[in-house]
């Protein structure tokens, strides 16, 4: 089953447990609880590779880099790529290895910082764990400032994503 398919079984399901949470002080969002309902909504950006059902995009979110550009915010980050093993996968300094390169300049999901953040904020399908849960905005944005800061390899692969 695919990520979004929902069978009868999860409905029946879901109808029987939004009642017992409400019963128990609990309290499902509501147009008339506006603060419960906006939480529904995922915060992400738009990318122009998104098809929109019925020509019309949802707002996407905004991204705002909050530790900066500086050279310590991305040496923070690059002690923080080898603490979680991130070149486990993606090799030292990021050149790739079982998981792409991420000093080539081609990605996948896009290079544009606020892109790289949603990647490794919420990770990717097929091998990309999401690494916003234990780092927190600060950590993943100090990752974007390393990755963005490394130079280009001398020689670049023959293949692209795009």
């Amino acid at each position: 089953m695919g990520l979004w398919t929902v069978s009868w079984r999860s409905v029946v399901l879901c109808g029987a447990l939004v009642p017992a949470v409400t019963a128990c002080g609990g309290s499902t969002p509501s147009a008339s609880n506006p603060a419960k309902l906006s939480n529904l909504t995922p915060p992400g950006i738009q990318y122009e590779a998104h098809i929109a059902a019925g020509g019309t995009p949802p707002a996407g979110g905004v991204l705002v880099n909050s530790q900066g550009h500086e050279a310590a915010v991305a040496k923070a980050g690059e002690s923080l790529f080898a603490a979680m093993n991130c070149d486990g996968c993606h090799g030292g300094g990021g050149a790739g290895w079982i998981a792409p390169s991420l000093a080539d300049g081609r990605w996948r999901y896009g290079g544009a910082e606020q892109e790289i953040f949603s990647s490794i904020f919420y990770g990717r399908p097929k091998g990309m764990p999401a690494f916003g849960g234990v780092l927190g905005p600060g950590g993943v944005w100090n990752l974007v400032a390393y990755l963005k800061s490394m130079p280009m390899p001398p020689n670049e692969p023959t293949e692209s994503w795009e």
